[in-house]
């Protein structure tokens, strides 16, 4: 079917067969952004929104949903990941605060889907956590920047 690999001759979905694939070093990083009103970008900065400390439970929750991401996407391998790193970036001028996550294992399939997640699961924390102040947020340009590992090797944005 095109080469999408996770559908059989038949056209039906089913889980990738990666038993007869190497072991590689996998690293991926994805980004995307978050655009605040002004309230909500002043009480992030600030530290005073009403739920306490954003950008840390953010981060907290961005790594928990990259280790969940195979419980998400139903045709994800469970990966053992061998590092998590979750960065917010803040731009005053624009309002918005950036994520980005870098996910690596070493494996026979590569982490991209892990941190898309983390970044998709950071920015809705941000959202959940000021929502009271700003229900207007926008998430958006989420996507991947880089991976690396397998034998479609390194690959840039």
């Amino acid at each position: 079917m095109n080469g999408l690999t996770h559908f059989d001759q038949q056209g039906n979905a089913h889980m990738v067969d990666v038993g007869g694939k190497n072991e590689t070093e996998r690293k991926a990083v994805a980004r995307g952004t978050i655009q605040l009103g002004a309230e909500a970008y002043k009480a992030l900065k600030a530290g005073t929104a009403k739920k306490g400390d954003v950008l840390g439970v953010a981060r907290i929750a961005a790594i928990q949903g990259a280790k969940k991401t195979s419980d998400l996407i139903p045709l994800c391998h469970p990966l053992p990941l061998t590092r998590l790193a979750v960065d917010f970036e803040l731009d005053d001028a624009l309002q918005q605060v950036h994520c980005t996550c870098i996910a690596q294992t070493v494996g026979k399939t590569g982490v991209e889907m892990e941190a898309l997640t983390g970044v998709q699961v950071g920015l809705l924390t941000i959202y959940d956590m000021l929502k009271a102040i700003d229900k207007g947020m926008v998430i958006s340009d989420v996507r991947l920047m880089e991976k690396q590992g397998g034998k479609s090797g390194h690959w840039v944005a």
